[in-house]
């Protein structure tokens, strides 16, 4: 069966043809854009009028994306403005380690779709030293940051110092407690630690379950502790049934939309370097799975985000 993308594309193609066109025109919050790049239009809907191609975006936004990385650095520019151009009206940043906190908060000062979130990851122990923790509070009092994090427990690495992990998690889930914030989780072979540290500690700002990849019992106990699922490029994979099930039976209101550039890239994507401008790409794939429209689950998806992080969109 021809899928949503190709239909577009056919129609693109065969428009243009037609009309021998090499312009195109979209239109987002009452702007209009032109160029001669093609690529995004051919993943977006699509409406034809005056001989122009019109394009009507849906406002997306991207929960986990890590543009600052050195992999972006010569495009980053150009990354941007597709993404914008796909609908992706903000972008949080989060941080890994300390060496890498400075550029997130540079660009978020220049690029005020771009919202910044710090923390130390827990693959990169040996990257953090003991004064990390001070700077991070530091940064977290400020006001600057929409959430703390990337932080959590990974057991699916090997050689994990599973003890090392557990006191830089609590370390910072105390950190957000002072400061009111959000914490964005990386979880992997762990959930069920992570739910009795937050227990035990009685967190209660919440946050986001970054790529999330538990059952769907792990997920609906998030959701009781106050944390939304994210959703990324995963449930495009038909071998992904778990994660899949998981996108297709939880409230919307319990949703957000991540593309975690550069990695797991959607399966239309497979072997390429992943992009913020690709989350048209996993919105669609999400409503394949669900009953709600496009539509619907873009406008959710964005409020959820919003709703949480705090976020003051342009």
């Amino acid at each position: 069966m021809e899928t949503f993308f190709e239909k577009v594309h056919g129609l693109f193609l065969h428009f243009f043809r037609n009309h021998n066109l090499h312009q195109i025109c979209i239109i987002r919050n009452n702007v209009c854009y032109s160029g001669e790049d093609t690529l995004f239009a051919t993943k977006c809907q699509a409406v034809l009028c005056n001989h122009k191609v019109g394009l009507v975006f849906m406002d997306l936004i991207d929960t986990h994306s890590h543009i600052d990385l050195e992999i972006f650095s010569g495009d980053f520019h150009q990354v941007l403005a597709r993404a914008r151009m796909n609908g992706v009206i903000g972008q949080v940043l989060p941080g890994v380690y300390r060496a890498g906190w400075k550029r997130i908060l540079s660009l978020c000062e220049i690029e005020k779709d771009l919202y910044p979130a710090l923390g130390l990851h827990p693959m990169y122990l040996r990257h953090h030293a003991p004064g990390d923790l001070k700077e991070l509070q530091k940064h977290a009092l400020s006001g600057s940051l929409v959430a703390i994090g990337e932080i959590g427990l990974d057991y699916f690495i090997k050689d994990v110092d599973k003890s090392a992990q557990q006191e830089l998690l609590e370390a910072q889930l105390e950190i957000a407690a002072e400061a009111g914030l959000p914490v964005l989780l990386h979880v992997r072979k762990a959930h069920d630690q992570v739910q009795k540290t937050l227990r035990r500690l009685r967190f209660g700002n919440g946050g986001i379950v970054h790529a999330f990849n538990g059952s769907l019992q792990q997920a609906e106990h998030y959701l009781k502790l106050g944390f939304l699922v994210s959703i990324c490029g995963t449930i495009s994979y038909d071998r992904a049934t778990k994660i899949r099930a998981v996108a297709a039976h939880l409230p919307l209101q319990s949703l957000v939309l991540e593309t975690d550039s550069p990695d797991i890239p959607p399966a239309a994507f497979h072997g390429e370097r992943n992009s913020p401008e690709h989350l048209p790409v996993i919105l669609q794939d999400l409503a394949s799975l669900r009953k709600e429209s496009v539509e619907e689950i873009a406008e959710q998806t964005t409020e959820n985000a919003e709703k949480l992080l705090l976020l003051q969109v342009m």
